[in-house]
Formats: C-alpha cells, structure tokens, sequence
C-alpha cells in the first residue's frame, strides 16, 4: 500500500505565538516563543475517510468542535517550534490515513483443540488426585 501524502494547504493552520511553561527564568517570562497549532478537521482538504478517523478519536488534542490543538514548546525558537508542531500535525493525520486490515475469524485447527483437551483432562486428573475417596 502507498504511504499518504499530505501537506497542509497555507490557510488551514492558524498559529499563537504563546509563552512557555515550566523553567527558563527570564526568557520564558518575557518571549512568546511556544506556539498553539490549530486545525479544523472539519473544513480542511483531507479526504473523507482521513477526516471521520480523525473525528473518531478519543484524542485529547482533538477538541469537540473538531479542531486539532498542539502545543510546541520544545525550543526557544519560534520557528522551531513552529516547524515542531506541523511535523506533529502531519504524523498525526498520517497515523489516521493507515487503515487497519479487517480481522477475519478462524477456526482453531484440529491440533490445537487436541492439545487443549488433553491439557484439560490432565488438570483433571490432578484435581481428581486430590479428592478423598468417598467409599
């Protein structure tokens, strides 16, 4: 099966420029360097398929509306964390794009059901073993 192929169009990704948590000190009370990626599933040019995978999940960056919300803040670089977060966007949507192979029931082979039943009468012999006779 081909690899999906996606790159999201210029319009369809809304940026913030946010500031960081945890430490950092000064630079992180004073720059706006983490970043807040936003992503309409709903209105984007993802096939229809992608798009109800997506919408399916019990994701917790997909919000109710339907909208993908990442958070960067890995670098002190704006653009770093820029670049982080739509590399995220997409290994995202690739993950939704694998569609799993349907699981199709099999019967147990003949072998396999002999060796459970002979390893059932053996814990029953066992078990018997440990009875009291009731003579």
């Amino acid at each position: 099966m081909p690899e999906f192929r996606w790159s999201p169009q210029p319009g369809e990704l809304e940026f913030d420029a946010i500031r960081a948590s945890g430490p950092g000190g000064q630079n992180v009370n004073k720059v706006s360097n983490a970043v807040h990626l936003r992503f309409d599933i709903r209105a984007s040019s993802l096939p229809d398929g992608v798009k109800a995978r997506l919408l399916g999940w019990a994701d917790q960056r997909i919000t109710s509306a339907g909208v993908v919300v990442i958070k960067a803040q890995e670098s002190r670089s704006l653009a770093l964390n820029r670049a982080d977060a739509v590399a995220r966007l997409i290994e995202l949507v690739r993950a939704a794009a694998h569609v799993p192979k349907a699981r199709r029931a099999t019967k147990p082979t003949y072998g396999s059901q002999q060796r459970r039943l002979q390893g059932k009468a053996r814990r029953s012999e066992v078990k018997a073993g440990r009875r009291r006779d009731a003579d």
